[in-house]
């Protein structure tokens, strides 16, 4: 299935003279992906606190931001592990536990705004744990981690900063908050089916991939 992770090659290339240069510094895999987690939830701290006492305003576009940045975090901290052989078991349970943890938290501080379900809300966040666990478990009958779509890490990245946008605009435009409300808790209950294909996805192809290795 499409998925925006398939983009990340091309990414990594933009990327790789800039890794290279934190490499010369002395920057670690297991710094960038702490500092990733921090500051993710820096900002989910800062969003949930600003705007319980403010209206959507150009502010919140420090999500969309960030989000970006963090895809290209996301990158720097898999080609230093790679690359310059830097690869750990600490790593690797920092790489997986810090998304997660990230993820909640920059989804989690969107419930601050009348306009997003909650219920919807937090059953996208149990369902995007459950497809990075989905993906881990991949590795105990002996295949690779999966990132298979249509709604990976990068896809709820995307869709979570459309709804931001949406927001933004609401309060800017003075759309009815009706149909506001309506289009971003579709947009809330698509990803969450997506993720329900993406769980299933993952289950499929790990399996498939054992059974033809056999």
């Amino acid at each position: 299935m499409p998925s925006i992770y398939q983009l990340k090659p091309a990414f990594q290339n933009l990327l790789r003279p800039f890794v290279s240069w934190l490499f010369n510094k002395g920057i670690s895999a297991n710094q960038i992906t702490l500092l990733a987690m921090f500051i993710s939830l820096a900002i989910s701290l800062f969003i949930y606190q600003y705007f319980a006492v403010h209206s959507a305003n150009y502010i919140l576009l420090i999500y969309p931001l960030w989000m970006l940045l963090r895809m290209a975090f996301n990158a720097i901290d898999g080609m230093l592990a790679r690359e310059f052989h830097q690869q750990s078991k600490l790593g690797a349970y920092y790489n997986e536990l810090c998304d997660v943890i990230a993820d909640t938290a920059l989804f989690s501080c969107l419930i601050v705004f009348n306009l997003v379900e909650a219920k919807i809300l937090l059953l996208m966040i149990f369902l995007s744990i459950l497809s990075e666990y989905t993906g881990v478990m991949a590795p105990l009958i002996g295949q690779e981690r999966r990132y298979d779509g249509p709604m990976g890490k990068s896809d709820r990245a995307f869709w979570s900063s459309v709804l931001i946008i949406i927001l933004i605009l609401q309060n800017y435009f003075n759309f009815a908050e009706n149909y506001s409300s309506y289009v971003i808790n579709a947009i809330l209950t698509i990803i969450c089916l997506l993720l329900i294909l993406t769980i299933y996805n993952r289950i499929k192809n790990s399996i498939s991939q054992a059974n033809n290795h056999a």
